[in-house]
């Protein structure tokens, strides 16, 4: 009998390709789940234990809340024992929204809110005098103590600084039994019909009262009276003036500068939430950035005419009411729509931006008569604005985009918040400081924090400043040091995103749950790779059961227990090869355990490539954290780009390079990162970036729509003899267009169930049985094979079934080379991990003519392989260099960068300590280098 407490148990498990397995996994373990791509490691953590603890807590639900979510279809296995509740910490990219951040995220900013609103300093941002708040028996005391034996007027301030002539506000006054007033710092008797100057602005109070300061009874019951009426009238502030004086001060509730009068509402956690009306910046709504137009992509050539479409939104010359209008302007201000725009004079070109109202006449020698014409012309500029806040049609929002560039607001530099919120201070610093620091700087101030604290702010942020170091400090732990708070988290790479979540758990100290992570070391460095496996292992320490899908090689030495899984991938996968803790497992001849005890190992290239002596050089580079970075990057050679995580590898090649080369290639609009200068575009004659973003987001995508070959397998099948005789065309054997799909699932396969607040499930359709056509498309068969068979095959399958078809077998075998031969040619592309999409489009580029001076871009094509997956890879990689193109390969895997010819290594730490160039040349001279982390662990590779 199983000790449920020890082990979980996992009885006849069928998911995908998993064959009917058994697994006994120990509790309050780390368990690294391994083996090839494809193998079936995810099946078994994620499609079938986590599912299935997913399918019990929805159980627990009463029968109303489940009739909402639907019922969750239970995993193809027999039994699942010892189970406890789940949290799977997967790659899948947090929120999109442009208002989530890092701070969010984590609950940091949460805390840091709170902290702000109860134990801040305000200051005015007039004066940055700190701000005062009075209770209404102060404000009494000091009046009294500050104008003994004076006469003093009591007034209520109502209007600041606006426009307007206030008649109607003088009648309300003078109806609330008030006579006298003082305006623009004179006082006068409220008269009927009184008003003021309406294109001026005004300052005017409300005279409460006229009192000779003293220290009576009944005076000071008539003071406190007239404090109250004149803080109702004055919203919570009011003003004492000396009588015959000229100044005044200010008295007030709420937080106010005791100068200029200018007051805060008292503060409130929303007050620094850039999701909250009350905290967000008015001017962008607390994203940070606004759209602005840029007047290059609206007038790209000044030297065009206005006929020949020379703004480019207008287009060429039609006659529309648009049109009529910029006729008009030009016979007021005497110009031709065919002259060039540069000789237009620059009134009229300010009117046909920014729009004008204008009557004019106009007198015609020839008749003798005047023509009288009006101008009533919104302008360019302000229609496409309008277009972009206003029209609910996103073709139309996604027009105007075209001519306008994202920018920082100018009002609160990007910090989202309104100007009040950025003058409270803790320790000379806002809550938006803080923010923009990166993590390990946050960390050694709030460490710092308690000396510049007093005592009273010490007692009130206690439990708020532990959560907060607390959690910063899981976030050290896992390696994000260099995040800041207000980084956005749709700008997060996977890896980073799920780190971040599984620094939140650490942070949560659940005890006896079962956590499900997707290989976490993804886009972590091997010097942060330890700190991350030891908050594994604290996370297990606690109490928890841990599973990693994983193929770090340090990571898999480390745990307690391993599960190999294979012998292959795809059908020829999902059994148990071995399993047990890591020193038990190396003695086996599986795949894994060669690559673990050192029998197979990828070898070092015994010679470097010279390159073909062409080189590209990107100059003052200062995106995100690069510091004025000069790179060279030599051609006909793999480069490999390393460094620690956050030290500005991507923001040079994905954000700087790669826009810059892509615009010039194929006419991008994407706008690189800033850099000074380029050269060497003219020894490369296009660019390839490969990444992990998925083929497609719908089941209708697979392999075979995306790489083409479908196309040359749909027009096979019309040319057979049945299809032929029946008029079938290629259309007839597509599933995305009516005909020969099955109509249930409009060719789909599965219907999609809407979860509301879990994601859709998609389960089979009950018409075609998932073969996604009707009966008389899949009765025309080739060589045996109905078209929906060909989708169910693997690529192993196919690459044989189709090899005397040189179009078709060309584009299967390059997929096979890339180790994807267990996928099938049909496989919905919502299945595939972020690795098998890459490796997807590395085919698609592979099976394309090359031209022998291509520029291929990877980042990380290593995740999600297994040792051997990584070794077949570097050959495809290596067969692509040796044709003379140029691989660049943005990696932390120290089997791929020992093989680069030429590394370019950027540190030295991530975040603000990075953004530098350490060093640059072969593997063997960068692993010299003294103070490179990635030199540190190459030199054991290369020992």
């Amino acid at each position: 009998m199983t000790n449920f407490e020890e082990n979980i148990e996992v009885l006849g498990a069928r998911v995908h390709n998993l064959k009917d397995i058994d697994v006994t996994i120990p509790r309050e373990k780390l368990v690294v789940i391994t083996g090839l791509s494809g193998s079936g490691k995810s099946s078994l953590a994620f499609d079938t234990i986590y599912a299935e603890g997913q399918r019990r807590y929805i159980e627990t639900f009463s029968a109303y809340a489940r009739q909402f979510l639907g019922g969750l279809e239970r995993p193809d296995v027999d039994k699942i024992d010892g189970l406890s509740p789940v949290i799977a910490i997967e790659q899948k990219t947090t929120s999109k929204s442009p208002r989530s951040t890092v701070g969010t995220i984590t609950e940091i900013y949460d805390f840091l809110r709170l902290f702000y609103a109860r134990a801040s300093d305000a200051y005015s941002y007039n004066t940055n005098e700190k701000m005062v708040s009075y209770s209404d028996e102060q404000i009494k005391e000091l009046i009294i103590q500050d104008f003994a034996g004076k006469r003093v007027y009591i007034l209520a301030p109502v209007i600041k600084s606006r426009k307007g002539h206030y008649r109607e506000l003088f009648e309300q006054i003078a109806k609330q039994g008030f006579v006298k007033v003082r305006v623009d710092g004179e006082i006068k008797d409220l008269e009927k019909g009184m008003k003021v100057d309406r294109y001026k602005t005004h300052d005017i109070e409300i005279v409460i009262d006229r009192l000779q300061v003293n220290e009576d009874e009944d005076f000071q019951k008539r003071l406190m009276e007239s404090i109250n009426t004149a803080m109702y009238h004055g919203e919570d502030v009011l003003m004492v003036m000396e009588h015959g004086g000229e100044q005044v001060r200010y008295f007030s509730r709420t937080l106010m500068c005791p100068t200029t009068g200018i007051s805060y509402p008292n503060p409130e956690p929303n007050t620094f939430s850039f999701n909250s009306p009350k905290g967000m910046c008015p001017h962008c709504s607390g994203l940070g950035t606004v759209r602005e137009i840029n007047l290059k992509k609206v007038i790209p050539n000044r030297n065009a005419t206005i006929k020949s479409g020379g703004i480019v939104p207008l287009g060429e010359y039609k006659k529309n009411w648009i049109f009529k209008q910029v006729e008009i302007i030009a016979e007021r201000f005497n110009f031709k729509l065919t002259d060039p725009i540069k000789d237009i004079p620059e009134e009229a070109q300010n009117m046909i931006l920014y729009g004008g109202n204008e009557k004019f006449s106009v007198a015609s020698k020839t008749l003798g008569i005047t023509r009288d014409y009006k101008i009533d012309f919104e302008g360019i500029i302000n229609f496409i604005q309008n277009q972009y806040r206003e029209n609910p049609s996103a073709s139309v929002k996604r027009w105007a985009k075209e001519y306008m560039d994202k920018v920082i607001c100018p009002e609160c530099q990007g910090s989202r918040l309104r100007k009040e919120s950025l003058y409270f201070k803790i320790n000379e610093k806002n809550i938006a400081e803080l923010a923009s620091m990166d993590i390990s700087e946050l960390a050694i101030w709030f460490e710092k924090l308690p000396g510049h604290l007093s005592e009273k702010q010490l007692k009130i942020a206690e439990e708020i400043l532990k959560e907060i170091r607390s959690r910063l400090q899981f976030l050290l732990d896992v390696g994000l040091n260099y995040l800041t708070l207000n980084r956005g988290s749709k700008s997060l790479s996977g890896g980073e995103a799920q780190r971040i979540r599984l620094a939140t758990q650490i942070g949560s100290q659940l005890v006896g749950v079962l956590y499900i992570l997707d290989e976490p070391s993804i886009g972590l460095h091997q010097r942060d790779n330890e700190r991350l496996i030891n908050s594994l292992e604290s996370l297990r320490d606690i109490g928890n059961s841990v599973i990693v899908v994983e193929h770090d090689k340090d990571m898999i030495e480390r745990a307690d227990h391993i599960i190999d899984i294979g012998p292959r991938a795809g059908r020829h996968g999902g059994e148990i090869i071995s399993q047990g803790h890591p020193d038990e497992v190396k003695k086996h001849h599986t795949l894994t355990a060669d690559y673990l005890n050192g029998s197979r190992k990828i070898e070092v290239p015994e010679k470097r490539r010279e390159g073909n002596g062409n080189t590209i050089i990107l100059k003052g580079c200062t995106g995100n954290n690069l510091k004025n970075v000069d790179v060279e990057f030599p051609l006909g050679k793999m480069i490999g780009v390393t460094g620690v995580s956050g030290s500005g590898k991507s923001t040079l090649i994905n954000e700087t390079l790669y826009p810059i080369l892509n615009a010039h290639f194929f006419n991008a609009v994407k706008k690189p990162m800033p850099y000074k200068s380029i050269q060497g575009l003219e020894h490369i004659d296009k660019v390839i970036d490969i990444n992990q973003s998925p083929i497609g987001r719908t089941p209708r995508s697979n392999p075979a729509t995306y790489t083409g070959v479908f196309s040359e397998i749909r027009n096979l099948f019309a040319k057979t003899p049945e299809a032929m005789i029946r008029g079938y065309k290629p259309g007839r054997f597509s599933f995305n267009v009516a005909g020969g799909r099955c109509e249930t699932c409009q060719g789909a396969g599965v219907k999609v169930i809407e979860m509301n607040f879990l994601p859709d499930v998609y389960v089979e359709c009950e018409t075609c049985q998932g073969k996604r056509f009707n009966r008389e498309t899949l009765e025309i068969r080739y060589k045996g094979k109905s078209i929906s068979d060909v989708l169910d095959m693997t690529i192993n399958e196919s690459v044989d079934f189709f090899e005397n078809i040189p179009k078709i077998y060309r584009k299967l075998k390059t997929i096979q080379e890339v180790g994807l031969g267990y996928i099938t040619l049909g496989q919905q592309s919502t299945t595939l991990s972020g690795g098998e999409a890459q490796r997807i489009k590395l085919a698609t580029e592979l099976s394309k003519r090359d031209t022998g001076n291509t520029f291929y871009i990877l980042d990380e094509p290593t995740t999600g392989l297994h040792f051997e997956d990584i070794r077949v890879l570097m050959e495809v990689l290596n067969r692509l260099v040796n044709k003379g193109n140029s691989v660049l390969i943005i990696e932390h895997n120290m089997d791929v960068i020992k093989m680069a010819d030429h590394l370019i290594d950027i540190g030295y730490e991530g975040g603000k300590g990075g953004g530098q160039v350490i060093t640059t040349g072969t593997p063997e001279k960068v692993s010299k280098h003294p103070k490179s982390y990635t030199a540190k662990f190459l030199k054991k590779e290369l020992e």
